[in-house]
């Protein structure tokens, strides 16, 4: 791996298209690096996750990285008491843009509300439709089908790989954990590699363990290990807003300590067959409430 950082980019809302893409973009240019963006591009209705604050463990995620200011209110009531607007039908230009500078284009999610809420009811047939209306919008868009996915909140199982495998997606990457591998259900060995997440994001460490805006890049930096896997994901919502400016402090001192940013497919190996074999579970993740997905390699 050398000192590399595979550059993730989730965009879950309108307002993280409109506003954070072209912060986001105008700020790799000034670095001249790439990344890989993950782009919802269906009705943006996460505003109806505001019943969610019922939980304790999301009001105080909410609370510790003041989600309010974070946000703002156009994110946080989106789709509440109006239907949610198409973020790839208004959005397209920016998503092209994106493309055009060089960066990989990805499918992450047609609603991302309804995923997150409903990933545990939906049927294959469900998710089979969802990815399908995502995947199409983005091609419709690009002008080809999307080159990876990345379910939202790393919420995946079994039933999601085994329908994402219906599609032209490379490679995937719907979980957390240090390594890549070749993912297994029911026995059955997948085509579609996996490049997990290996550090936190934003909002999982902000407000926890004494982490603030001012230690938060030295704390991420530590994280880096070279000659290992290391894959950051940013959100188009923070770090291309009110983060943009500790974010590009980030990348530079990142760069000073030799790390490279690259898009994801440059991390993969050119033989598939080297990668450990694995399987996906759902686990509790600190910093989040309920379950995410996480590796078990095979041994």
């Amino acid at each position: 791996m050398s000192r590399k950082i595979g550059l993730r980019i989730d965009v879950d809302t309108y307002r993280g298209t409109r506003h954070g893409v072209p912060v986001l973009c105008e700020l790799f240019a000034k670095h001249n690096i790439t990344g890989t963006f993950y782009f919802s591009v269906g009705p943006d209705n996460m505003g109806r996750h505001l019943w969610r604050l019922l939980k304790p463990a999301f009001l105080w995620k909410m609370l510790r990285t003041n989600a309010a200011s974070l946000y703002g209110p156009e994110i946080i009531l989106m789709g509440t008491f109006w239907p949610g607007p198409g973020i790839g039908k208004n959005h397209a230009g920016i998503i092209r843009d994106a493309d055009a500078a060089g960066h990989e284009m990805g499918l992450h999610t047609w609603d991302h509300h309804q995923w997150q809420s409903k990933i545990d009811k939906m049927t294959s047939e469900q998710l089979y439709t969802s990815l399908k209306k995502g995947v199409d919008m983005l091609g419709e868009i690009l002008g080809r089908a999307p080159v990876s996915s990345a379910v939202p909140g790393w919420k995946c199982n079994d039933l999601v790989l085994d329908n994402k495998a219906k599609f032209s997606f490379k490679y995937n990457s719907d979980c957390r954990g240090d390594s890549m591998f070749m993912p297994m259900i029911n026995g059955k060995l997948l085509s579609q590699p996996q490049i997990p997440v290996t550090m936190p994001t934003y909002d999982e460490v902000l407000g926890r363990n004494g982490i603030t805006n001012v230690n938060y890049n030295d704390y991420m930096l530590s994280l880096l290990k070279p000659d290992q896997l290391n894959v950051l994901t940013i959100h188009a919502e923070a770090e291309g807003n009110v983060c943009r400016d500790m974010f590009d402090e980030y990348v530079r001192k990142a760069k000073d300590m030799g790390y490279e940013f690259v898009k994801l497919c440059d991390l993969l190996p050119q033989d598939f067959a080297t990668l450990p074999q694995g399987r996906i579970v759902n686990k509790e993740f600190p910093g989040r409430e309920g379950w995410i997905s996480c590796i078990e390699v095979q041994q």
